[in-house]
């Protein structure tokens, strides 16, 4: 975040806070990290970040476009220029066919494109939250990190 000069805001379901926590956890943070929204419920994705109702009731919570419309309005509620955001279903129950425990959509926000990814975490509600906190950031380090260009 600093070799990039921008700031980070998380918008977190499943994880409750905790891409945030870990964040803070780092002294100096403060250079970097902007915000953090705790968006559990649907009213607050809707309330804090714009989520569209009507988008939730259509996909559903734990959705692409949901993950998608979390990470931009993370960006559009705050002065960061990069955003996480991450919707799933941690378990142990609330599963389904479709949507099994350990599933996870990411919202990734920089550079005026969103980008969407899912997994789907192994193990008890614990593993599944913290896998998707190690996931999220690692990515947003890929994200960030410059890529050689061909030839050169």
């Amino acid at each position: 975040m600093l070799e990039n000069n921008c700031f980070l805001a998380t918008a977190e379901s499943c994880t409750g806070g905790m891409i945030a926590a870990a964040c803070t956890d780092l002294a100096g943070s403060s250079t970097w990290f902007e915000r953090g929204f705790v968006t559990y419920s649907n009213a607050a994705k809707t309330e804090m970040l714009g989520v569209d109702a009507a988008l939730i009731a259509q996909h559903g919570a734990v959705s692409e476009a949901v993950a998608r419309a979390m990470a931009a309005g993370a960006l559009a509620h705050s002065h960061a220029q990069v955003a996480v955001a991450v919707t799933g279903v941690a378990g142990p129950s609330g599963g389904s066919a479709d949507k099994p425990v350990g599933l996870v959509w990411f919202g990734f926000a920089l550079d005026g494109q969103v980008h969407a990814e899912c997994q789907h975490f192994p193990g008890d509600r614990a593993a599944v939250r913290t896998a998707t906190v190690r996931h999220a950031l690692l990515r947003v380090v890929e994200l960030l990190t410059p890529r050689p260009s061909p030839g050169g």
